[in-house]
């Protein structure tokens, strides 16, 4: 009689498990992804570099500012829009990772060289729109604001942040490098040629800690994926990055490392190349040109930064 009672259990519990879909052995299901906590939307303490005065003001106020500084105000409100996600997160990214303009005391300053571009009085009513229609929203990788590198235009394609930027950390995995429409562009950024005086560079590897009494050639030493010079070889010998050389020479004048050639001509040298700027991230004339074909603020982001989200931080 024992026996039978154990075969009539096991009989039963083998019945109950298949009718259960054998639970107990089932996976342990993951949890939802929690959305990002909402917070009131933030002040932020500005260093006004024109007048240096510490300035506050609410954030969608400031991020109004760097818009109207920073991209052409008669843009479509799509492009513009992608601006201010890119200025939202920017703000953002440093306020976690250095809490803003530490040498100023602030969270942000309106110069240039150490921030945002800010001009509140080139504030219109794109502008406007373009924060509102984005309120609160942050580029994030992994639930952190991204690095949200920006430029005037790739000349096609952009750049990775180490070729680019020559980047001192790992390659962000959000930083990709992809054709860029930046045919919208003006045919002197499209297609240009620069001059320079051969003092006029052997002063720039002199602040790079370089003493070069006399140039005699210059040339391509080394590319990156997208194209551009990554190292410039002077001399037939002397190896310099190509980011840090543009820098140090003239960042407006040598407009970026996408460059075709090289010569060196009497006691010039001239330098051919396409696009503005470091080339990493997203190009403005760009979203300029996806703004134009219907793509919206998010879109643009997305595009120009590989597997990002858009969270909204604030109402």
């Amino acid at each position: 009689m024992r026996k039978k009672w154990y075969f009539g259990l096991a009989f039963l519990l083998t019945i109950q498990l298949l009718f259960s879909g054998c639970s107990m052995f089932k996976a342990p299901q993951q949890k939802p992804e929690q959305a990002p906590k909402m917070i009131m939307e933030p002040d932020v303490t500005v260093y006004m570099h024109e007048t240096g005065e510490k300035k506050t003001m609410k954030m969608e106020e400031y991020i109004a500012g760097v818009v109207a500084g920073e991209m052409k105000t008669d843009w479509p409100v799509e492009a513009l829009a992608a601006q201010a996600i890119i200025a939202r997160t920017f703000i953002m990214d440093a306020l976690e990772t250095k809490g803003g303009v530490p040498s100023r005391g602030t969270q942000a300053s309106t110069d240039i060289k150490e921030f945002q571009a800010y001009n509140a009085k080139a504030i219109n009513d794109n502008v406007r729109k373009a924060v509102e229609m984005t309120r609160g929203m942050v580029a994030t990788y992994q639930g952190r604001p991204i690095k949200t590198w920006f430029h005037s235009s790739a000349g096609g394609i952009t750049a990775t942040a180490k070729e680019g930027l020559n980047y001192k950390e790992a390659e962000p995995p959000y930083v990709q490098t992809v054709a860029s429409p930046d045919d919208l562009a003006p045919q002197d950024i499209q297609n240009w040629n620069v001059r320079f005086s051969k003092k006029d560079i052997m002063a720039a590897l002199s602040k790079m800690g370089h003493n070069v009494t006399a140039i005699d050639s210059v040339e391509i030493g080394q590319k990156g994926p997208s194209g551009r010079t990554v190292m410039l070889v002077f001399n037939k010998n002397l190896q310099v990055p190509g980011p840090d050389f543009r820098v140090h020479l003239d960042s407006i004048k040598l407009r970026s490392m996408l460059l075709d050639k090289i010569e060196v001509s009497g006691d010039e040298v001239i330098f051919s190349g396409k696009g503005y700027g470091h080339g990493v991230g997203m190009s403005q004339w760009g979203a300029n040109k996806l703004a134009q074909q219907g793509k919206k603020p998010e879109e643009i982001v997305g595009y120009y930064f590989n597997g990002v989200k858009i969270e909204k931080r604030w109402q």
